[in-house]
């Protein structure tokens, strides 16, 4: 079973950073790319960041990068995305999400407002 479950949102203001997890279910973890996406409102959903199985490749949306770090501890089966120097056009809710095909899985999503 495919289980991704993400804390960590809430608000902070312009400049501040915040730290997301996500806790996947095992197999997923050892076996499987990891990603993080956002939907901001009124916005499509986008990537924010990726990062292979193994940990040594990641890749991230224009808008994020330099800012953001994306990575993941293999003791706690968790992936982290740290966001720094946040701007208003980071408020979203952040999904994280895997591929295994042929099907996308997704968190349940946590909000994130970055507002004075």
């Amino acid at each position: 079973q495919v289980q991704l479950v993400e804390s960590g949102g809430g608000l902070v203001q312009p400049g501040g950073s915040l730290r997301l997890s996500c806790v996947a279910s095992p197999f997923v973890f050892r076996s499987y790319a990891m990603s993080w996406y956002r939907q901001g409102p009124g916005k499509e959903r986008e990537l924010v960041a990726q990062i292979s199985n193994g940990g040594g490749s990641t890749n991230y949306g224009d808008s994020v990068k330099g800012r953001f770090t994306i990575s993941r501890d293999s003791a706690k089966n968790t992936v982290y995305l740290q966001m720094n120097s946040l701007k208003s056009d980071d408020t979203a809710v952040y999904y994280c999400n895997t591929f295994i095909a042929p099907f996308n899985y997704w968190g349940q999503g946590t909000q994130v407002t970055v507002s004075s």
